[in-house]
């Protein structure tokens, strides 16, 4: 697939990926303990599925980023995977996905790490219902959305530069959004060689994740956008919610 294609299939996609970006973050940087909690869990189910040495464990390495990213210090880390690796008594969390439609028939996948089941598909089911959402079946809509390596680069980063190093280094896709973001998508395997490769071009990304990420997206407005925002935060404030993906353009 040409990048012209790979631009025209995604326009959709890439319409105001910048305004939800900065929304997310500004979320995020509100919920700085709930951060740390989120962090760890993903260390130990990385380093139980995949042992506790980084440089084998690339979904561990990941997870290791994500820490440094939120402070959390050190020792915690360490003591973490040791836990997961039984060199320390810990709590076995197992992951879940979730599936199901916000407003407008937007999609909406749902990953849990819990230690009870049973009491994780209740507050999601509850959040749904509460909100004007409702719980889909398993593959309800997955399909709607590319697990990948996602990188956003500020809108005014040259494009040239960004899509020079990625495509060398491996990427996929390099999409210029509607609003002058950058976008560089790869396969998860060869996330970490581009973000190498762009940060050591000091080129930056304002994201930088292996994702759900929504091949179409769906405008969400008026009244329906602010019930839908209410049902994402709703989603996200779940103790046992790791990661909350939608295909939702929340328009103002």
């Amino acid at each position: 697939m040409g990048l012209a294609d790979g631009q025209e299939k995604n326009a959709m996609a890439g319409h105001s990926k910048w305004a939800n970006i900065q929304h997310r973050k500004g979320r995020q940087d509100e919920k700085r303990g709930k951060a740390w909690t989120r962090v760890i869990r993903e260390i130990m189910v990385a380093a139980r599925t995949g042992g506790g040495d980084p440089s084998a464990n690339p979904r561990l390495r990941l997870a290791i980023d994500k820490a440094k990213a939120v402070n959390l210090p050190a020792d915690t880390v360490k003591r973490n995977i040791d836990k997961a690796t039984g060199n320390l008594e810990g709590v076995n969390y197992e992951e879940i996905r979730y599936e199901g439609y916000g407003l407008a028939g937007a999609a909406i996948i749902v990953d849990c790490m819990t230690d009870n089941r049973v009491r994780t598909v209740a507050d999601v089911r509850h959040a749904f219902s509460k909100h004007g959402g409702n719980m889909g079946t398993e593959g309800s809509v997955a399909f709607q959305f590319k697990h990948c390596g996602q990188m956003v680069f500020a809108p005014g980063t040259s494009e040239d530069k960004v899509m020079e190093i990625a495509l060398e280094a491996g990427a996929e896709d390099v999409i210029t959004d509607d609003d002058g973001a950058i976008e560089v998508l790869t396969a998860p395997a060869d996330f970490e060689a581009v973000r190498d490769a762009l940060q050591a071009a000091g080129l930056a990304p304002e994201v930088a994740e292996v994702t759900m990420r929504a091949e179409n997206t769906v405008a969400v407005t008026g009244d329906d956008a602010v019930r839908m925002q209410k049902l994402l935060d709703a989603l996200e404030d779940l103790d046992d919610v790791q990661e909350v993906y939608h295909n939702a353009e929340i328009g103002e």
